[in-house]
């Protein structure tokens, strides 16, 4: 997957309309942030007490997003090795 797949497939799931693409590399360190931020927050929110459906609605958003941050950290250090 390419560094622009990365970031439409992840703005996508993030539903960030206003990202623009100015740069490969400070794209996609800002993108990582943003995923890192919604990480995070939805580790806060799998902490509370939820029903079934919402907790494992949570869960695969995590997992997803986790998967995401994985990726794109590979890329950026594919970017940063050039």
């Amino acid at each position: 997957m390419g560094i622009e797949k990365f970031i439409e497939s992840a703005k996508e799931s993030l539903g960030l309309d206003e990202f623009k693409i100015s740069g490969k590399k400070k794209s996609l360190k800002s993108l990582l942030k943003k995923l890192q931020v919604k990480k995070e927050k939805i580790e806060k929110s799998l902490e509370e007490k939820l029903d079934k459906k919402k907790k494992k609605e949570l869960k695969e958003e995590f997992e997803i997003i986790s998967l995401q941050i994985k990726k794109g950290n590979k890329m950026l250090d594919k970017l940063n090795a050039k």
